[in-house]
């Protein structure tokens, strides 16, 4: 009989303590997966960049009487687009347009239009030498320049690209996650 209490108790603290790491590898999954970004979204939509004579960027902003004077810096002429291309899925659907933009004042912006993609942990634009499509994992083997967290899952927003930036060689956008090093799609530069 002692022995089988004895036998009982162990059982239990055994299973208490399986209980316990249980809910602790829960909690540290539910870190890392972040499981609800799955149902999670975001929108944005940020103007058009444009550069005013001052050199700052500003969004440009329709006179409501187009007869009446302006205040202010006087707008030169709008954003070129040197390279663009659209979005192509690829761990997560992904659509929308990238676009590369020369502003007057010889900056250049990454402006990505109608974008809709999947939310997820520690989520990246980059501007990445390698090709859109194809393997996801390639990407971490290319030269990229990193244009910090994505702004939104959805709609249209504009990234800075760092001054002195050879673009040249840079033939794709990618959403990046970094967290679990996939790409969830990417946008071809042409």
């Amino acid at each position: 009989m002692n022995r089988l209490r004895r036998s009982i108790r162990s059982h239990k603290a055994l299973a208490s303590v399986a209980g316990v790491v249980a809910f602790m590898i829960l909690v540290l999954g539910a870190f890392l997966f972040q499981p609800w970004r799955l149902f999670t979204s975001s929108s944005l939509d940020e103007a058009l960049p444009v550069a005013t004579a001052s050199g700052v960027t500003t969004p440009r902003q329709p006179s409501p009487d187009a007869t009446a004077p302006r205040s202010g810096p006087t707008l030169v002429d709008g954003p070129l687009v040197v390279r663009s291309g659209m979005f192509q899925s690829q761990e997560h659907s992904t659509t929308g347009t990238a676009q590369v933009l020369k502003l007057p004042d010889g900056s250049h912006v990454l402006r990505l239009e109608g974008l809709a993609s999947s939310d997820g942990p520690d989520v990246k634009v980059w501007l990445s030498s390698l090709e859109a499509g194809g393997d996801w994992y390639k990407y971490r083997g290319g030269r990229y320049v990193d244009l910090g967290a994505v702004k939104a899952t959805h709609g249209n927003q504009n990234y800075a690209i760092p001054a002195g930036t050879d673009i040249t060689d840079l033939a794709s956008v990618v959403l990046w996650c970094d967290r679990f090093s996939v790409a969830f799609g990417s946008a071809p530069l042409a």
